[in-house]
């Protein structure tokens, strides 16, 4: 038959479908290799212990309140009630600038806080690790009130020596929860940058921002803020998957500014006499509340078993139909082994504690940071990971949720996954005093020993 024939050309063709077949299946699982998101992988991290020589009594600090002269008896008397009522204990710490009578907030001051804490965390973990600063090449920082020129991100370039086309950010006036909001930086500065190395730091400066006035509202960020501070490691190269802690699974934002209560719930302004201080609402826990509600409503589809969905789904419905008064409330332990809430005073942790139905276990490490370090702002989620890492609780294959809040108002959420065995024994910013926690009673009380 003549090689021109149709019939041949059409055999052909038909021979040609398992190559093109097989080509396809090529391209398509090298285009996944290549185009698929990576992972975020949290090589390790470091949380600042301050020496106990920067530690603040209880006794100690209204002691120093009361010689300052800066504060009238009524103003005197809130700020001691709130702080025996705070559930902060008497190992948290201050600058020692503001160990000084009166205390220095000047902008010295403040670098001197930022350089201490900064420049101790940063170096403990490139020691550890044996990083060469040259390798970061994105570095991110958070502090919300001290937003200085040249920036925090410029003083750790010029202090370590980092690359000039290093990528770099300093996020101010993000609040409490700024730390996941710049984990959530990174992660998106991942998808563009591949193999990349990336340091986290999260702190807030106490130094320059303690107030001066008589406003209630505001005289209580004097009680609750102390000295902290962490750095973390992450990466999205594979090969530093055999060496990471965890693997980013989930991060969730949620701001709800357009509301003005929301928006008016955490604020720095300046009272009648001229001084400047941050304002807590009386409707904070609510707002928190609010906030994390939204922001649960988008991260449970991706994290609760379908039991636990179809329960809710079928409350709701009821609830709608008038069947019956409150919506059910998914159990959140079916999702993940531990919780780490922001350590920002005892009602917010008691607040999350009700609405997601959790345990005094559950919130252990929360409470425990809070007695111990008391309020470090956005790196207080960072301390309560520790704090389980140092009682040798997380396992491999464990789920951490961290659930931070911040002014704006926002609830911003991570979810981790432990992807190695961690030594309880490494040292940490808990080693020297994990054998008295839990603490006992309302945590203001004696340790348990």
């Amino acid at each position: 038959m003549d090689s021109s024939s149709p019939f041949i050309n059409v055999s052909q063709t038909f021979m040609s479908f398992p190559h093109v077949a097989s080509a396809f299946v090529v391209i398509a699982v090298f285009s996944y290799y290549f185009f698929r998101p990576k992972c975020i992988y949290l090589i390790d991290f470091s949380c600042y212990q301050p020496p106990d020589f920067l530690r603040a009594t209880v006794s100690n600090f209204i002691e120093h309140l009361t010689i300052s002269g800066v504060f009238d008896q009524e103003s005197l008397d809130l700020q001691q009630k709130i702080l025996e009522r705070s559930g902060i204990g008497d190992g948290a710490s201050v600058p020692v600038t503001v160990h000084e009578i009166p205390p220095n907030s000047s902008l010295s001051a403040a670098r001197e806080e930022t350089h201490d804490i900064l420049f101790t965390v940063v170096e403990d973990l490139f020691l550890k690790h044996k990083i060469d600063p040259k390798s970061i090449d994105i570095l991110v920082s958070n502090c919300s009130l001290f937003c200085p020129s040249p920036s925090i991100t410029s003083i750790i370039i010029n202090r370590f020596g980092m690359r000039s086309d290093i990528k770099s950010f300093s996020l101010s006036g993000m609040g409490c929860s700024a730390g996941l909001l710049s984990i959530n930086l990174v992660k998106d500065l991942m998808k563009i940058h591949g193999d990349s190395l990336a340091l986290v730091l999260s702190m807030e400066a106490v130094s320059p921002n303690g107030y001066r006035g008589k406003c209630k509202s505001m005289l209580i960020a004097n009680t609750i803020f102390r000295m902290g501070g962490a750095a973390i490691l992450l990466s999205n190269k594979e090969q530093d998957k055999l060496k990471a802690k965890y693997k980013l699974q989930h991060l969730i934002r949620t701001h709800v500014g357009s509301d003005n209560e929301s928006y008016e719930s955490v604020m720095q302004q300046i009272d009648e006499e001229g001084n400047v201080g941050v304002a807590l609402s009386k409707q904070l826990v609510k707002v928190a509340s609010k906030a994390l509600k939204i922001n649960v409503v988008e991260l449970g589809p991706r994290v609760l078993p379908y039991t636990e969905q179809l329960k809710y789904i079928v409350s709701f419905i009821k609830r709608k139909w008038g069947m019956q008064k409150e919506v059910y409330t998914p159990n959140f332990k079916k999702a993940f082994e531990h919780f780490c809430i922001h350590a920002g005073g005892r009602a917010i942790i008691d607040g999350v504690e009700k609405h997601l139905k959790l345990d005094k276990e559950d919130v252990e490490a929360s409470r425990s940071t809070l007695h111990r370090y008391g309020n470090t702002s956005s790196s207080s989620l960072w301390y309560e990971l520790q704090y389980l890492e140092a009682k040798g609780r997380m396992k491999k294959g464990d789920r951490v949720w961290q659930i931070g809040f911040g002014s704006g108002f926002k609830a911003n959420t991570a979810v981790w996954k432990c992807i190695s065995e961690i030594d309880s024994k490494d040292r940490n910013a808990w080693s020297d005093r994990i054998h008295l926690y839990p603490v006992s009673g309302d945590g203001s009380s004696a340790l348990e020993t």
